[in-house]
């Protein structure tokens, strides 16, 4: 059976009379102008492989998952050795522009036999919002496994997020890695909210270089390495101990920066230059099918789902009074629905007697028991209103500014660090602190750097 092929691209186009001269499985269906004109013409169903050279446009991991989404295999024909070094980060078959016609017919054919062998995404893809998912098509394959670099991965993905409310998601991300941090291990921030990123503006630091939104562009574009990671991370002091963070998008129409084919490609090396990543998540998990019905659409929500996807631990935060608890509750419901791979550890933050009665845990924990889920509620955070102020006025963390308040050590425990570890750190050198510059841009500290941060 013949394969239909569709090219793009001047030299693409040289090789369409040798394929035709074959008269073998290959059969070039369509030469289009442009990439727009090759993504329409695979919607269609009517290829079900794509030659493209680098003279057709700008290949990005985006593009990539949209041909693999209208499972159609990518063949590129690359000119220069950085093309194929960047082809190879794309994890896109590729062969040299001067490749005879039956070299590149086998090529094509391998190609199409490795995407029709790998699992479709279907309509559990969190990347585009499939319109035939609003019409109850079943999914077109399994559930997507794990990633083929799971076994190079060393470090730990954690996911901070919590329904909406201002639960306090970005209080419990940036002091659960300040604590982790302090308490010596290598620790990255990602500010991953498309609705409200707030990471810089708690740690004082100034945000118009957007990080996270940096390293997803390069990665988009198949070129982000360790190097370049780490050239888009700030790192700050916390305690002598060094924290790498970055930074979220400085607005919130700038979501589509926030690609899922990138993120994941960030997320991946993250796991390599740091023990643990922390994740400040958005809130919203809600699809896109019917509000983009006509089409298939990037998902607003895209990111959110990419991270909690990846993540080995989701930390879900709600809020410990009468109007939060029902929220989290029937959040959690929907991350099971979005994300059944997650297993969240539920914690309840600002907990005070003046919202839920005397006895603040008892009276929660009873609550949950009666009309939560089954898991249990892992952690209480009592509400410490003025230190969380103090904090987020100086530009600094509890571990700093607060080392005593009840927050802190609750998220202390929660992050498994003992205090009297960090209290001992404190002993001898004055250089364990934070310092700033006269321009008040936090300095990094003398201490030990692991990992590359």
């Amino acid at each position: 059976m013949s394969i239909p092929v569709v090219t793009c691209g001047l030299t693409a186009r040289e090789c369409v009379t040798g394929l035709e001269k074959l008269r073998g499985p290959v059969t070039v269906v369509r030469w289009c102008a442009d990439l727009a004109e090759v993504i329409a013409v695979c919607q269609t169903g009517l290829a079900r492989a794509v030659i493209l050279s680098t003279d057709a446009g700008e290949l990005t991991a985006s593009l990539i998952e949209r041909f693999r989404n209208a499972e159609v295999a990518v063949v590129a024909l690359a000119t220069t050795e950085s093309d194929q070094h960047r082809l190879d980060s794309l994890g896109v078959a590729h062969t040299e522009a001067d490749v005879g016609a039956a070299a590149l017919a086998a090529i094509v054919e391998a190609a199409v036999k490795l995407a029709a062998e790998a699992p479709s995404p279907g309509i559990d893809s969190v990347s585009y919002a499939d319109p035939a998912a609003a019409l109850g098509r079943p999914a077109t394959g399994p559930p997507l496994s794990g990633s083929e670099s799971a076994q190079t991965e060393v470090g730990e993905v954690m996911a901070v997020w919590g329904p909406a409310g201002s639960p306090g998601r970005t209080t419990v991300a940036v002091n659960l890695a300040a604590e982790l941090a302090a308490g010596g291990r290598a620790v990255l921030l990602i500010d991953a909210d498309t609705y409200g990123a707030s990471v810089a503006a708690s740690l004082g630091l100034l945000d118009e270089s957007a990080g996270l939104a940096q390293a997803c562009r390069l990665a988009d574009q198949g070129s982000l390495d360790l190097m370049g990671l780490n050239r888009a991370i700030t790192r700050l002091a916390v305690r002598g101990s060094h924290l790498g963070v970055l930074t979220g998008i400085t607005r919130a129409d700038r979501w589509t920066e926030l690609r899922p084919a990138a993120l994941t490609k960030v997320l991946e090396l993250s796991r390599l230059i740091a023990d643990v990543t922390i994740v400040d998540c958005g809130f919203c998990l809600e699809t896109d099918e019917e509000l983009s019905f006509d089409t298939v659409a990037p998902r607003r929500n895209a990111a959110t789902l990419c991270c909690l996807g990846a993540a080995d631990t989701v930390i879900a935060v709600g809020a410990a009074d009468a109007v939060g608890l029902p929220r989290l509750i029937r959040a959690l419901a929907d991350l099971e629905a979005m994300v059944p791979t997650a297993t969240p550890r539920v914690v309840l933050n600002k907990v005070r007697a003046a919202a839920v009665g005397r006895g603040p845990e008892r009276q929660l924990r009873e609550a949950w028991d009666r009309f939560g889920p089954s898991r249990p509620v892992d952690a209480f955070l009592p509400a410490d209103f003025s230190a969380v102020d103090s904090a987020l006025l100086g530009g600094s963390v509890l571990l700093e500014s607060a080392p005593r308040s009840p927050l802190r050590t609750a998220i202390a425990e929660l992050a498994g660090v003992p205090i009297e570890q960090l209290r001992r750190s404190r002993v001898g050198a004055g250089h364990n602190e934070v310092k700033f510059s006269r321009n008040g841009v936090r300095l990094l500290g003398k201490g030990p750097q692991r990992s590359g941060l």
